[in-house]
Formats: structure tokens, C-alpha cells, sequence
């Protein structure tokens, strides 16, 4: 991962940045996560959503600090610099830590006793989950794309523009803490139910309309609580599986969930660029720019999230 970062310092090309930032920087990402998601689901079980929730809320954190050193270095050094940087400081910071990953159970003895299974990916519930999770991804990356570009219409300066994602991430660390604290207690259906319904309302009302910076701060805030948490749920899904498929093996629900993840993540660049030429949909607010079918894209991708509380209404669950 710290090698990529490295080699696409030295990228002269649109496809050496592609291979070394993107598939390269992407496969040491995972290498280095899938431990510690494996030994997570190893140590708790009680509480293990909200485990996942306080967890899940590092990756706000460090999307509050780290964007602001990032604009910092480039601005000053340039991105070649800014990426040697970053780099060995990632080195520096993740190498000890790695002292202190271990497993709960000793090797030899996971391996040996660990089922393992597949017949979820058949199972009808987990397809419904899936189902909502690959289209809630296809417009939640949306606002981090164009939030600091619709900031600079309403008139505000590029350090402000950036505090729109940054709100987004401060609020999505006590939405993934709560959320996960919740799935401990309350079926699946709901907590998705309610990440969905208050991720949904912010962007059709909050976003939908927001024609100050004051409101579109207070969109993020609110789409950073729902929408933020809305992964945090996975440990949920990852229970209700393996309470209804014998031998279903958690990480490879989670590795399932997070590939559908990826799906709406990939898809909703080129998505969102074909919408913006559509112009406007509508007569007051976003509605009436170029912004307007993003926000409808974003808020039905939102809505479609809760597709699994039908199953539960079905009796699926």
C-alpha cells in the first residue's frame, strides 16, 4: 500500500497512476483491512456491532484530519512531494500497530475447526440485503464528489468548500458508534430502516433545497449521520446469515457486502457525470441547476437501501 504511493510519485502517465494509485494502492488496502476485520469478528461477540461501530467511526476521523494535511502538502509542495510524504507516514504509523493484530483463537486450531460455506449467496434474505447494499452505493458517493464544487457556487472559498466533506465525516464517527451500539439490540430491518429514512429525507429536503451555505452545511451533518453509518450494519447481516445458513463463514459475508459496496462506488462516477449534462428537473432550489438529477439519483439510491425491511414485512426474517 505505502509502495503505491511511492511509484505513483514517480506516475508520468494516466495509466501508471491508474495501475499504481488505483489496482495497486487498492489490493495493499485490502491486504492490510481484511485482518483486522477477521480478528474483530473474532474477539466480540456481545457487542460486536457496536465494535465494528467504534471502528468504522477511525475511518471519520481520519477523514477530518487527513484531508486538511493533504491540501496543506499539495498546496505547498506539490503532489509528487505530498505523496513521498504521505507514504512513509503511513509507513511509520501502521507498521507498529501491526504488533498488536493478533488473532483470538490460535492458528492452528481455526483452521482446522472453521466451516466453511457459501449457500448464503443462495439464501433469499441475503440476496435482498445485497440487493439494497449495491444500490444505496450507487448514489451515497455522490455528495463527496460534488459537495465542495456547489459550495464554490454559493460563494464560498476553497478551505470552506472542504469543510463540507469534513462535516460529512464528523458526524458519520457518532453515527457509526450509535448505529453500531443499536444493531446489538435491534433487529437488522431497523437499524437499516433507520439509516435509511433519515439519509433519504436529508438529501430530498436538505440538499434538495439548499440554496445557502448554512443549509448545506446542515444537509452534511445530517447525511454524514445516516448515510455514514449505513455500512455499520454489516455486522447485522453477517449475524442474521449465519443464525439461518449452519457453517456460514461472517467474513465472507462481509467480503460479499464490501464488493457490492465497490459495485456503486465504480459505478456512480460515470453515472453522475451523464446526469449533470441532463440540467435541471425541476423549479426551486437544486432542482433547478445542473445539480438536480444528482439529488434525485442520491436520494432513490438512499431509498432503495431499505429494500430488505419488505423482506422483513414479508416475513423473510
Amino acid at each position: 500500500m505505502c509502495l503505491s504511493l511511492g511509484l505513483s510519485s514517480l506516475s508520468q502517465t494516466v495509466p501508471q497512476l491508474i495501475a499504481s494509485q488505483g489496482v495497486f494502492y487498492a489490493i495493499g488496502g485490502a491486504l492490510c483491512y481484511s485482518p483486522v476485520v477477521a480478528f474483530m469478528d473474532e474477539w466480540f461477540v456481545k457487542r460486536k456491532g457496536l465494535a465494528f461501530g467504534i471502528m468504522w467511526a477511525g475511518t471519520g476521523i481520519g477523514g477530518i484530519i487527513i484531508p486538511l494535511l493533504l491540501q496543506y502538502l499539495l498546496g505547498r509542495y506539490g503532489f509528487r512531494t505530498t505523496l513521498c510524504v504521505w507514504a512513509a507516514v503511513l509507513f511509520a504509523a501502521t507498521i507498529p500497530l501491526t504488533l498488536y493484530l493478533r488473532p483470538r483463537l490460535p492458528v492452528s486450531r481455526a483452521t482446522n475447526h472453521r466451516k466453511f460455506s457459501m449457500t448464503f449467496l443462495r439464501n433469499k434474505s441475503f440476496l435482498l440485503f445485497q440487493l439494497g447494499n449495491v444500490l444505496e452505493g450507487f448514489g451515497y458517493f455522490i455528495p463527496s464528489i460534488y459537495l465542495p464544487t456547489y459550495a464554490r457556487t454559493l460563494g464560498a472559498s476553497s478551505t470552506v468548500a472542504a469543510l463540507t466533506l469534513i462535516m460529512i465525516n464528523v458526524t458519520a464517527v457518532f453515527g457509526c458508534i450509535v448505529m453500531g451500539g443499536i444493531v446489538d439490540r435491534w433487529h437488522i430491518t431497523t437499524c437499516i430502516f433507520l439509516s435509511t429514512i433519515g439519509s433519504t429525507l436529508s438529501v430530498f429536503l436538505l440538499w434538495g433545497f439548499s440554496t445557502n451555505l448554512h443549509l448545506l452545511f446542515v444537509f452534511c451533518a445530517v447525511y454524514g449521520l445516516f448515510a455514514g453509518s449505513y455500512s455499520t450494519t454489516y455486522p447485522g447481516v453477517m449475524k442474521a446469515m449465519k443464525d439461518k445458513e449452519q457453517g456460514t463463514d461472517s467474513m465472507m459475508v462481509f467480503a460479499v457486502l464490501e464488493a457490492g459496496r465497490g459495485v456503486g462506488n465504480v459505478a456512480c462516477g460515470p453515472m453522475s457525470e451523464a446526469l449533470i449534462r441532463m440540467g435541471e428537473v425541476g423549479g426551486r432550489g437544486l432542482y433547478a441547476s445542473e445539480y438536480g438529477p444528482l439529488v434525485i439519483l442520491t436520494g432513490i439510491s438512499a431509498a432503495l437501501g431499505g429494500v430488505s425491511c419488505f423482506g422483513r414485512a414479508a416475513g423473510w426474517f
